[in-house]
């Protein structure tokens, strides 16, 4: 199947569709599908089944249909076939059915298994049409009886029946094959907001600052990289590893949409909240996992303080100098049973800690009221138990928040090799030194962090603190 490239048509950009010209929009759906003719609807046989009335669906209820299904039938089909590239096309392609006809005729009750039938006709139509895997094909064909093309919603399958209509959710096992260990953790982040979180290319590309064309190659070499790779959730000497891969890109997702490393905008609201709906579906997965417990609740308490991170203006607002009312408190307090929940789950590990320190602060209703001793020996727990050094730096602030500034640029200076002179070590010393009072080296550090990154509105924040000590 040939990637998308320059001057490509991608095949995944978001569109809306239906059969009257108004419907649900397809996680990926091209608008050059839009046709009134119903291009994409199925043969009359899959009518049979009973639809949901039509008039109790909104529009939007199908969306979020269709976006929780897509990584589950994409990864049905990938367990069945093995062909990434073609299932993906075909799972579109029975998305863009599914957006053309259900608005008119009503939801099937059993939509999952409805998406899998067409997507798996589609694929097998695409099979077909080579001579090698048209044999293939012939041979599972053979071998698979009729009804395993007709797959029952998770969990409710009978039992017993292996590979055939597999009754659990896939999405899971989806992300492990996009966090392969092959991939680079770039190549990870893009393949996972494609193929599981229905980002588009030129969405993915948008969100890293790169062209269409650059992020269509690296997720075309992504595919390639796992082409072969048997389609099934890690053994268990391997699950924790892999899983912590999985955790991993997620936040890094999650990080990137909250504040963005580069570029005029200082949160990128889509990748933000894509990574908390995705780890929101490993939750359900693993509801007793306390990694997966504790990143939720660090994602949503830590989302919960964005509509007080900015100003008019679009001007970066630091924490200690947000409007609290404006904090999201139906987050804080999800994200805060949340993280009670993954502190009981099991040991303490850096995400449950971190979720813990995250709910200190938004608990505090002014910033003088945060309970920085506890945050203090929270952040002891963390650097014990990983090399992170921004775990580091956030506890070499709350050494300054506890025992004063001097203090705190004692460990600041500690973590200058380690850290590599990154610009967030700069900005830290930068406030911690005016914190003491050495206005002059607080600006010149105040400087040197705006020099060193990439993100427009850090950049004029960090100028502007400098310039208000040069008065």
């Amino acid at each position: 199947m040939r990637e998308p490239g320059a001057g490509d048509r991608d095949r995944r950009p978001r569109g809306t569709l239906s059969a009257a010209g108004r419907g649900a929009r397809v996680p990926g759906a091209h608008p050059h599908h839009r046709r009134r003719d119903r291009l994409a609807r199925p043969g009359a046989d899959l009518d049979q089944e009973r639809p949901l009335r039509a008039d109790r669906t909104t529009d939007d209820d199908i969306e979020d249909l269709l976006r929780r299904h897509a990584p589950q039938v994409l990864g049905a089909l990938v367990r069945r076939y093995g062909h990434f590239d073609p299932a993906e096309d075909a799972v579109q392609e029975a998305l863009i059915a599914a957006a053309a006809q259900w608005p008119e005729d009503g939801v099937p009750e059993n939509p999952r298994g409805w998406l899998i039938r067409v997507a798996s006709r589609r694929l097998t139509d695409r099979l077909r049409s080579d001579e090698a895997r048209r044999r293939r094909e012939e041979t599972v064909a053979a071998l698979t009886p009729a009804d395993a093309f007709v797959a029952p919603p998770p969990g409710e399958g009978p039992t017993g029946q292996g590979g055939r209509a597999p009754s659990e959710d896939d999405t899971l096992t989806l992300l492990f094959l996009c966090c392969h260990p092959a991939l680079t953790p770039a190549a990870q982040i893009a393949l996972t907001l494609r193929a599981v979180g229905g980002l588009t290319t030129a969405e993915i590309a948008r969100a890293h600052l790169v062209e269409e064309a650059t992020m269509a190659q690296r997720i075309s070499r992504a595919k390639r990289a796992v082409r072969g790779a048997e389609f099934r959730r890690p053994e268990p000497e391997d699950r924790d590893r892999r899983l912590a891969a999985v955790l991993q890109v997620l936040y890094l997702i999650f990080n990137e949409g909250y504040t963005a490393t580069a570029g005029p905008d200082l949160h990128r609201t889509d990748l933000a909240r894509e990574a908390i709906r995705l780890t929101r579906s490993v939750r359900r997965l693993l509801p007793h996992e306390g990694r997966v417990t504790g990143l939720l609740a660090l994602m949503v308490l830590t989302e919960a303080r964005t509509p007080a991170r900015t100003g008019p203006d679009g001007e970066l607002v630091p924490l200690d100098e947000q409007d609290r009312a404006l904090w999201d408190r139906t987050a804080i307090a999800e994200g805060t049973a949340l993280a009670e929940e993954a502190l009981a789950q099991g040991p303490a590990w850096d995400y449950q800690l971190q979720a813990a320190i995250a709910a200190l602060h938004d608990e505090a209703g002014r910033a003088e009221d945060t309970d920085w001793p506890q945050i203090l020996a929270l952040y002891e727990l963390l650097v014990r138990r990983t090399p992170d050094p921004a775990a580091a730096l956030g506890r070499a602030v709350a050494v300054a928040m506890v025992h004063g500034p001097r203090a705190g640029l004692v460990e600041v200076d500690a973590l200058a090799g380690a850290s590599g002179g990154h610009y967030r070590l700069d900005a830290v010393r930068a406030h911690l030194l005016e914190r003491a009072g050495d206005h002059d080296a607080a600006r010149t550090a105040y400087l040197a962090a705006a020099d060193g990154t990439l993100s427009e509105p850090e950049a004029r924040y960090l100028r502007a603190r400098a310039d208000r000590l040069a008065l």
